[in-house]
This record gives C-alpha cells, structure tokens and sequence, in this order.
C-alpha cells in the first residue's frame, strides 16, 4: 500500500452496494487505501447521499433495491460527469454497450479483487484530471460525411449533430485525424485511454461499436470505421 502525506486531499467515493458481505470488506479495503467511502444500500438513497454531498468517484452496482444501477447512472449523468464505475456480475458484450451508452466511465464485474478495482479507480480518476486539463486548439476535422469540432466538442454526421462521450470524441478524433492509415489497438488504447488503462482490449472494441452506431448507415456493414483483423482499425472515406 503507498503512503499518502496528511496533506493530500483525500478521495471520496459514493459506493452503492446492497450486499452487506461486499460493503465491509470493501470499505475497509478502501479505506486503507486512502479512500474516504459512503454507503448507499439502494438506488433512492444513493441519488439522496449525491445530492446533498460531493464525491469524487461513484462505485455504483447494478442490481438495487428501490432504483436500478442504470436508472441511477442516468439520473447523475444527466447533470454530472462525476466518474462511475459500474459493478456488475454480468460480462456479456450487450451490457458493456448499455453501461456506456448511459456513461458509466468504467465497469468491473462480480467477483473483484480489491487490487484490480482500486486500479481501475485511481485509473479512472487520472484520466478524468487529465481531460480537465487539456488545452484545445481551435480546430476543425472533416472528413466524408463528418465534421468535428473540436474546440466545441461537438460532431456532426451529414450535418446532423451526434452527442459523444469524452472517451469517444478523442477515439474518433484520431481516427479522422489518420484518414486511411492503419492504427492498432494499442496505439488506440494509449492515446485514448493512456498508460494507465486497466483491463482487456474489449473496452475499445465496445467505444468502436458505439461510434459505428452513430456514424455508419449501416453498423454492421462499416464503410469508414473498417476493422484491419488482427491488427486495429481505420477510417477510411469510402469502402474500397
């Protein structure tokens, strides 16, 4: 366990658990850590404890008394970017979409290791700050039936804007950015998400998919997000 100075602000997080044989032990562990923690024991509470305090981080489980994990997340995205981290004992592809799609920032699934899940959270933290201080250039990207705006964040397909998470305005960026060229996954992995990305590489393919969603007249069928098997993927103007 690193040392913290007493002068270091500490982090507080919102956990949102209603397994009593997960809080103890999570909130012992994370409190070790340096963490500070407050308990929500289901959904009404937890956007209760959100409205009357401040936390840097919610850890936020899926299946609640009262109010879904996902009907909490949307309400606190909805006038929030606070990171969430949403923990759940389901790993399909589909339920990986739908957590981002609602903007969860990460998500661990049931059962962790504590070493791995305050990883993900300091991960997830740093990446946060470092979006808080990134200069923007004025700037805009076009390329086939997408404008980006960079300086606004904002991104139109044939003139019709679509809303983008951070994470997915700086994927497609780069992919308009190296129209035609090739770019691995771990080259997509470290500009997007940077070194201290915690996890497999299905991260990137579900933001890929998420994009094509909102991008491609036809996802399954991808005329300028084309994936290069085994290698990465590639924005291309038309499908040759």
């Amino acid at each position: 366990m690193s040392k913290r100075s007493n002068s270091e602000k500490r982090v507080h997080v919102l956990v949102v658990e209603d397994e009593e044989s997960f809080i103890d032990a999570l909130t012992i562990g994370l409190n070790r850590e340096g963490f500070d923690v407050t308990i929500a024991r289901d959904g009404q509470e937890a956007l209760t404890l959100f409205a009357r305090n401040a936390f840097d981080l919610i850890l936020l489980d899926l299946m609640l008394p009262k109010l879904s994990g996902l009907d909490v997340c949307r309400s606190i995205r909805s006038i929030s970017d606070v990171p969430i981290i949403i923990v759940s004992a389901k790993g399909e592809e589909v339920d990986m979409v739908l957590m981002l799609e609602i903007g969860a920032d990460d998500y661990v699934t049931k059962p962790y290791r504590l070493r791995e899940l305050v990883a993900r959270i300091r991960a997830v933290l740093r990446r946060r700050e470092v979006h808080e201080h990134v200069d923007l250039s004025e700037e805009v990207i076009e390329q086939g039936p997408i404008r980006m705006d960079v300086d606004a964040r904002r991104c139109f397909v044939n003139g019709e804007e679509v809303k983008l998470r951070k994470k997915e305005f700086a994927l497609l960026r780069l992919l308009l950015e190296n129209p035609g060229r090739v770019l691995t996954r771990e080259v997509l992995i470290d500009r997007v998400w940077g070194n201290d990305y915690v996890g497999d590489t299905k991260t990137l393919d579900v933001h890929i998919k998420r994009l094509r969603s909102l991008i491609e007249d036809e996802p399954k069928s991808p005329r300028h997000i084309t994936t290069v098997r085994g290698v990465g993927y590639r924005f291309e103007l038309t499908k040759p």
